[in-house]
């Protein structure tokens, strides 16, 4: 038996002789470089930090003492030393997640895998323990440098600093990156110290003073905090923790597993906030990863081992990659736009525009509400911004979205990649919530293309309004079959007509973004039964163009197909619209149910909610032929 499979808890680690420590990292290496390349997953992240989750496993005491990663793509190594070894399904249907997990184990606290949050988790831990007595179990909180560049992380050091008695250790995983190079402030001071020529000796004095020293407490920890504090000019921290009024400790070499035990033991013992400052490299021991420069292997796809090079696969055009091709062609037509991410510059394909136009992209690291209210002053000063984001992580700048640009009627352009269901990254990836709560932004315009050709037209038409914020939504992955409209209606494309069949007008559907292809195909199950179906897309489904009013009262039904939450989402909408012009029909909605969907594919979760063709076309000739027999049964009534 191997090391590694001999560990199926923490305290089996911890009976693990140091000698012997070395080779288990090693070992986790190997295993995690393999699986990855099978399945695809964060391996950078989590080669980065094993012998940091090592250490951190063998001093506390897991789950009594809960350790929270921020963000959980670092958490690969801890799902190992916590019992779970099968990585064979990693992010599919049925196995492992690819973020901590509440439901696979008892050492998996938060799994969300929204970036400045774990400090403000610890901060409420470690006051329950203080209200509750509990002076015998330590917090631990494990965040990366990117993640300190959330404005929510130093919102929560500033409380963390308040009581000094308080059992908490934060572990600042400084690797220089998020996704791609950490950007900001922040960043470049933790550069600069790890660039200055006495970091390395002040390295190697912490690790020579942590292996000579016994463990004797807060004498210690002071004796330490002084050396450290003598060193201040030659390794040029600027003590910006200490500022807070947070104890500080390091830097550490995150990669030296007994330095790093001892480390965390003297801040454990120290009995308050303490910060742990560890140097470690992202994609550590793996070559491919460490020379990787776009993302250092962030979360690559399958690869071959040998070379990491990608595994060849279907040649196809991505959603991203039409938005960002789209972006550089309007660059070069109009010298005001500009681009904005939030710490995403390759995630969201902006990177085109960054190599195209470098003067006119601003990464401002994982900060979503910064990015909306600095988009909202670009815009009140001459600019058109592009703020590129993951439909989830919009969610977080709301209220700027919201306060800001729609309040003072600024020309922001908000572009949503991931919108929908994206499946394998689980319940906090999944952008199933934008149409919904941007449904009462005042003058917001949102916008859901369904294939390449209208996703460049719609972007090219939101980049001219200037008088409100413009939002434009697409899916991950592999954009949809071109799909071409056979007339319009208003605004709107007709993608199918009843009359077109020789059938009466029984259903009008309206698609909504890629899920008009899905309706199509449902007209088309339907008008082989002699159903006549009339299929819309209203492209920009926020407003609606009041000439879906007309158009629905002359069918029986209205049914609505989107891959957005159920609950106020575009079928909410057009129900609206139809009652406030006295349109008296039934609506149905096929959505998204409202909860937290577990990972699994696209297709496997959109096939679970019930929207494939055959399962739409089934219930929605149910409910046409229910009230066509209800129509006739009141004429009959009449009649008599």
């Amino acid at each position: 038996m191997t090391l590694f499979e001999s560990i199926h808890n923490p305290e089996a680690l911890k009976k693990l002789p140091a000698d012997r420590l070395p080779a288990l990292a090693q070992e986790i290496r190997e295993f995690l470089v393999e699986s990855c390349s099978q399945t695809g997953g964060h391996l950078g992240p989590s080669l980065g930090v094993v012998e940091l989750t090592i250490a951190l496993h063998r001093v506390f005491d897991s789950p009594k003492d809960p350790i929270l990663f921020d963000t959980g793509h670092q958490a690969y190594a801890h799902k190992i030393l916590t019992g779970r070894h099968d990585f064979t399904d990693l992010k599919s249907e049925g196995g492992l997640s690819g973020y901590p997990s509440r439901a696979e184990s008892e050492h998996d606290f938060i799994e969300n895998s929204h970036a400045s949050t774990a400090l403000s988790y610890a901060d409420g831990m470690a006051k329950a323990n203080e209200v509750q007595g509990r002076t015998d179990r330590t917090v631990v909180a494990v965040i990366g440098d990117g993640a300190l560049t959330g404005g929510m992380a130093w919102e929560a050091l500033n409380n963390i600093a308040e009581r000094k008695d308080r059992r908490l250790v934060i572990v600042v995983n400084d690797n220089g990156r998020s996704y791609s190079p950490t950007m900001g402030g922040l960043a470049d001071h933790l550069a600069s110290l790890r660039m200055t020529p006495g970091y390395e000796q002040a390295l190697d004095l912490a690790k020579t003073t942590l292996n000579r020293t016994p463990v004797v407490g807060q004498p210690l920890y002071e004796a330490l905090h002084g050396i450290k504090k003598g060193l201040k000019d030659a390794i040029q921290p600027q003590m910006m923790f200490e500022d807070l009024g947070l104890k500080y400790l390091g830097p550490i070499d995150g990669h030296d597993e007994q330095v790093l035990e001892k480390a965390l033991r003297r801040a454990r013992d120290f009995g308050g906030p303490v910060i742990v400052h560890c140097i470690t490299q992202k994609g550590k021991g793996y070559a491919p990863a460490e020379n990787h420069d776009e993302d250092q292997f962030h979360a690559p796809g399958p690869f071959d081992v040998a070379t990491g090079q990608a595994k060849p696969g279907p040649k196809v055009v991505k959603w991203t990659s039409v938005f960002a091709d789209t972006m550089v062609e309007i660059g070069a037509e109009r010298p005001d736009v500009v681009a904005i991410t939030a710490a995403m510059l390759h995630p969201t394909g902006l990177h085109k525009f960054a190599e195209a136009y470098p003067d006119r992209i601003f990464d401002v690291g994982i900060a979503e509400q910064h990015a909306a209210t600095a988009a909202t002053g670009m815009a009140m000063n001459g600019l058109h911004p592009v703020v590129g984001v993951y439909a989830t992580f919009l969610n977080r700048c709301f209220d700027q979205v919201l306060m800001d640009a729609a309040l003072h009627r600024q020309g922001v352009t908000f572009c949503l990649d991931r919108a929908g269901v994206t499946g394998n990254d689980g319940a906090s990836h999944n952008g199933m919530w934008d149409m919904s709560i941007l449904q009462v932004v005042p003058g917001l315009r949102l916008a859901a293309p369904r294939d390449a050709e209208r996703l460049r037209t719609l972007l090219r038409e939101a980049v001219t309004v200037e008088d409100a914020p413009t939002v434009v939504r697409y899916p991950k992955g592999a954009v949809a079959e071109r799909l071409d409209a056979v007339g319009s209606l208003g605004s709107m494309d007709l993608l199918r007509r009843a009359e077109d069949d020789g059938h009466s007008k029984d259903l009008l559907i309206v698609g909504v973004g890629t899920m008009a292809q899905v309706a199509c195909d449902v007209a088309d199950r339907m008008a082989a039964q002699g159903l006549g179906v009339t299929v819309v897309d209203p492209l920009w489904v926020k407003p609606l163009d009041e000439a879906l009013v007309a158009e629905a009262a002359e069918h029986r039904v209205v049914a609505v197909i989107e891959d957005n939450g159920r609950t106020g989402g575009v079928g909410d909408a057009v129900a609206r619209l139809l009652r406030d012009h006295d349109v008296d029909m039934p609506v149905r909605t096929f959505g998204i149910e409202q909860e937290f969907l577990d990972h699994a594919k696209r297709d496997t979760i959109l096939r679970e909610q019930g929207l494939t063709p055959q399962d739409l076309s089934r219930k929605l000739t149910e409910t046409v032929s229910r009230h066509t027999d209800a129509s006739a049964g009141e004429l009959a009534d009449e009649n008599a």
